[in-house]
């Protein structure tokens, strides 16, 4: 049933072509080599079909979820390595893996790389520190249709395992670039876009405010929030209501309230 040209078999984990792989968990080894991760089909469906290089594809038939795999995998037009299951097991970084795994040459925008567009809807985000939120951002992003997530300072590499994950693919369907906090300013500035910051220590409330124009939405890491750079740079503040005895939301979760509420009033409803 799974048949394909030019397969290497391997047997043993302590294949070099496994080790290399299991290196690229590690953030010092994805920014040595330039490449990274991609598990799972409906993020390396997402790569293949966005145009990214895949080097290398791993797979194990045993672990297929459904029949399409192999279509996906012809169309990789990578090298194809067939892997025993338990070595999958141990290669993946998933609690259950669906056979499939790639190493993927990264891409690396810089911010000047955005285009210009009529009416603009960032997202930047400051600081994230975990994989899970930033991942869970782009896939916000993805769906609320933004122009791009600038990365700043970044405390996460966004070519981390788990922010593929998170972000279901949807890392290589927008842009998604990496800047300091300056260039990010200078960007903002250049182009007459309005900067919104994220704050629970704000008068206004998100829903309150006309979001309809250029703008970026800023948001700070989990534990600190906003710097002082972004939070005094910001054209307005808003805040998010809290009823309960919670103080504040989780980044990834605030982000998608303020992506939407900016939808809904672009969309004039």
């Amino acid at each position: 049933m799974h048949n394909f040209e030019n397969v290497l078999e391997i047997t043993s984990a302590q294949n070099e072509r496994v080790k290399r792989a299991e290196k690229l968990k590690n953030r010092r080894d994805r920014n040595k080599t330039g490449s990274f991760l991609v598990e799972g089909y409906r993020e390396l469906k997402a790569c293949i079909d966005a145009g990214w290089e895949v080097e290398e594809l791993f797979f194990a038939p045993s672990l297929f979820l459904k029949t399409n795999e192999p279509a996906l995998i012809k169309k990789s037009k990578a090298e194809l390595v067939r892997l025993k299951e338990s070595i999958f097991q141990k290669l993946s970084y998933r609690d259950r893996p669906d056979g499939l795994l790639a190493i993927v040459t990264q891409k690396k925008k810089k911010i000047e790389d955005l285009e210009k567009v009529k009416n603009p809807f960032y997202i930047v985000a400051e600081s994230i520190e975990k994989p899970g939120n930033l991942g869970t951002i782009l896939r916000s992003s993805d769906a609320a249709g933004t122009d791009g997530v600038i990365v700043t300072d970044p405390c996460t590499d966004i070519f981390n395992p788990n922010v593929v994950r998170a972000s279901i693919g949807t890392l290589f369907t927008q842009p998604v670039v990496v800047a300091d906090n300056r260039e990010t300013e200078a960007f903002l500035t250049e182009r007459n876009i309005q900067v919104v910051a994220a704050s629970p220590h704000a008068d206004k409330e998100f829903t309150h405010e006309v979001l309809t124009g250029p703008v970026a939405v800023i948001v700070g890491s989990e534990q600190y929030g906003l710097s002082d750079t972004w939070y005094k740079r910001a054209d307005l503040h808003v805040k998010i209501p809290m009823r309960g005895k919670a103080d504040s939301l989780n980044v990834a979760q605030a982000t998608t309230l303020l992506l939407y509420e900016i939808l809904r009033q672009r969309d004039g409803s």
